[in-house]
């Protein structure tokens, strides 16, 4: 399990990319066999016999014009419905896929597991099972690139993006930055490691990457800024079952409590709920990538249980005056 080297077939997206390169090339070659024959036949059957030689106009041209615009038409379309497909695909994790968390520095990867398992520059993943990175930057825009995989997806910094992949055969797969992100950018690298399920299970239960869930580590930075004061005891909307509900917001329009909503709604203090005053403090500056991650990972914990529906509009009406602000880890509260 120590070799970078590639083995056919490493992933589910990466059969299915490379059949449809293959098709590409296959086409171009033929299409330029074609051509180079038909130069040369043509060369030779329509040479000049007599100095004195005069060609002829062609006449009625429209079946061959349409033929040669129809044909590469029909050809072209093989491939773009067979590329959406993928594309398609590769845009849409599986409902039931490992995810994991990724935020991009100069010049590193940082990556979290599930269980709160951190790693720099390495991120082990189970064979047989869909992956779902969640990525993020800290800083510039970087890129996350397995080669091995064929899949590859900007990093930025101020909003989410993802990626999936499900690796079929265990071994270690090279890890590469492709956006330039600073003076260090070629030695932003790192390795996903494929394992069985048995190994995966065993190397989460082994050594010291054994910590909290960002869930639970969500929950002390909710505790720390104070966020409780507010969120459960009537002033700021209930976040219980909140997460990918739709929300009426105060200017009429609506949003889905996804990732980026969250985050914007914790940085900015913008795009405030219908029923509530807009005097949340903005965090932005405050909070790292790891704590807005892990903030978000407890939001989305906090559920509804199975079955239950969306939450109820809230029908407390916020008290008058500005609410608590945050209280930072060993302080009191800010005047």
């Amino acid at each position: 399990m120590t070799s970078l080297i590639a083995p056919p077939q490493a992933s589910t997206i990466a059969g299915q990319v490379d059949a449809l390169v293959l098709f590409l090339l296959a086409v171009s070659v033929l299409i330029s066999l074609t051509i180079f024959v038909l130069i040369v036949v043509f060369c030779v059957k329509y040479r000049r016999s007599a100095t004195n030689q005069v060609g002829q106009p062609a006449r009625r041209t429209a079946p061959l014009e349409i033929t040669w615009t129809l044909v590469p038409m029909a050809l072209a379309m093989i491939p773009f419905v067979w590329g959406a497909r993928i594309y398609l695909d590769e845009a849409q994790p599986p409902a039931d896929a490992l995810e994991i968390f990724v935020v991009a520095k100069q010049w590193m990867w940082k990556a979290e597991q599930p269980g709160g398992q951190a790693e720099i520059d390495a991120v082990h993943v189970p064979t047989g099972r869909a992956v779902k990175l969640t990525m993020t930057s800290q800083d510039v825009i970087h890129s996350f690139y397995v080669p091995a995989f064929r899949v590859k997806a900007d990093v930025l910094p101020g909003r989410y993006t993802t990626l999936w992949f499900q690796a079929t055969q265990p071994g270690e797969y090279r890890l590469f930055c492709s956006q330039y992100c600073g003076t260090d950018h070629a030695d932003m690298t790192g390795t996903v490691v494929a394992m069985t399920a048995g190994d995966y299970a065993a190397w989460l239960t082994s050594g010291n990457t054994a910590t909290n869930s960002p869930a639970a580590q969500g929950r002390k930075v909710f505790l720390q800024y104070g966020c409780v004061d507010c969120h459960e005891t009537g002033r700021a909307p209930n976040l219980q079952g909140l997460f990918g509900q739709p929300v009426l917001l105060s200017d009429g329009s609506s949003a889905i409590a996804d990732e980026a909503y969250v985050r914007s709604i914790i940085l900015n203090s913008d795009r405030v709920p219908l029923g509530y005053q807009h005097d949340m403090p903005a965090f932005s500056g405050m909070l790292s990538e790891d704590e807005l991650s892990n903030l978000v990972e407890y939001i989305r914990s906090i559920g509804t249980g199975p079955g239950a529906g969306p939450p109820q509009p809230a029908a407390v009406i916020p008290l008058p005056g500005p609410s608590p602000s945050p209280v930072p880890s060993g302080g009191s509260a800010r005047q």
